[in-house]
């Protein structure tokens, strides 16, 4: 009974467009300020992907060989070895990165948990917290934290689950899983309230342009494309099941058409809320759990998809002279001579005189997989 005796205040706008004006909600607060999820989660990355750096430190560890050096201990690794201004190879592993051999040879599945939380380097940060925090703040306003927190922790976790499904002996991060979990969350939402929208096409287009942009990057090394397929099937079938309708409170216009209705529309909402669908949040659901176990219990069995699929390792490489696509384990034979260390690739033959010596075995390894 208190429900329908619930007052609606709306102010009607002279604008052809009759946003809904900026309004307090229920609790006296502007809905507008409750955005604090996405912000933990981004300062978590940046926090974690400087520590990535500080634990490279390039100036050491490659003895010198760094890009801008004038960054010190936060210098990046030469573009040949990382195109994305990031880290080594090595210190990938090192910080939870997720590699086949790591994963079910040497069963680490604490990687499934550290992997959502790492770049491949700068432009992949950039790009990736840039779009987190347009897509992310929008949809938590409407929202509410609570339930976009959840999409995002679990659109995170499964994209790790289903990256482990085509793993190579190389290491990937999964950051962009979670960005994937809001855009399918953003067309779940589209989807089922399209009616509503008042501008539908820039929401189909700004969701466009952040997919293809984000997706393309993947083709680069270190950065995992399975992981945000896995995100967006994620966030599209939870989206389904907690955002059919929004929090029916008033919010403040949105420039970007992410999430906006018409005062109509958002009357329409506030009864539509009392009919939503059930059965529809009960399948979506059901299909969610049943991708949540399937990926579960195919990593924790070992299995590797790309033994089975020739063309699966194209979805997320493409080749270049720096690198290849092909799951070949790097060989070399090391001579050292007059405080030089010589370094020849066994399959390809290529071979590089490095002047110095002292060097890690985890180093040595990244040396030999750019030579190879």
């Amino acid at each position: 009974m208190a429900e329908s005796l619930e007052r609606i205040d709306v102010k009607l706008s002279p604008a052809p467009d009759a946003r809904i004006p900026l309004m307090k909600s229920k609790g006296g607060r502007r809905r507008g300020g409750d955005t604090w999820v996405v912000s933990v989660f981004v300062i978590i990355q940046i926090g974690v992907f400087i520590a990535t750096m500080l634990v490279n430190d390039c100036w050491t560890n490659s003895h010198g060989d760094c890009l801008l050096q004038t960054l010190g201990r936060f210098s990046f690794q030469p573009l040949p070895e990382n195109p994305l201004l990031g880290p080594s190879q090595s210190k990938l592993d090192e910080m939870g990165a997720l590699r086949w051999s790591l994963l079910t040879e040497q069963h680490q599945t604490w990687r499934l948990f550290t992997f959502p939380f790492l770049h491949g380097g700068l432009f992949h940060l950039l790009l990736n917290l840039s779009s987190i925090v347009y897509v992310g703040v929008r949809l938590e306003r409407e929202f509410g934290p609570i339930r976009i927190g959840i999409i995002y922790a679990l659109s995170a976790f499964v994209g790790g689950l289903v990256a482990s499904l085509f793993l190579r002996n190389t290491p990937a991060v999964g950051a962009s899983g979670a960005l994937y979990g809001l855009l399918g969350t953003l067309l779940s939402e589209l989807v089922w309230n399209w009616k509503y929208h008042t501008n539908k096409i820039s929401a189909i287009a700004t969701l466009v342009f952040v997919f293809v942009c984000n997706f393309v990057l993947g083709f680069l090394p270190y950065v995992d494309n399975f992981a945000s397929i896995g995100g967006f099937i994620s966030g599209f079938l939870l989206g389904s099941v907690f955002l059919l309708s929004p929090q029916l409170q008033p919010v403040a216009p949105n420039k970007g058409g992410l999430v906006e209705y018409g005062v109509k529309s958002y009357i329409n909402l506030k009864l539509k809320k009392k009919l939503d669908r059930p059965v529809l949040r009960i399948v979506s659901l059901i299909l969610f759990g049943l991708l949540l176990a399937g990926c579960l219990v195919v990593v924790l069995h070992g299995i590797n998809i790309n033994s089975y699929c020739t063309w699966c390792p194209y979805v997320d490489c493409i080749p270049f002279t720096s690198w290849h696509c092909q799951d070949t384990e790097a060989s070399c034979e090391t001579m050292v001579s007059n405080a030089q260390l010589t370094m020849t690739c066994i399959g390809n033959g290529n071979f590089r005189v490095y002047p110095f010596t002292n060097i890690s075995r985890a180093r040595m390894n990244d040396l030999c997989n750019l030579i190879c």
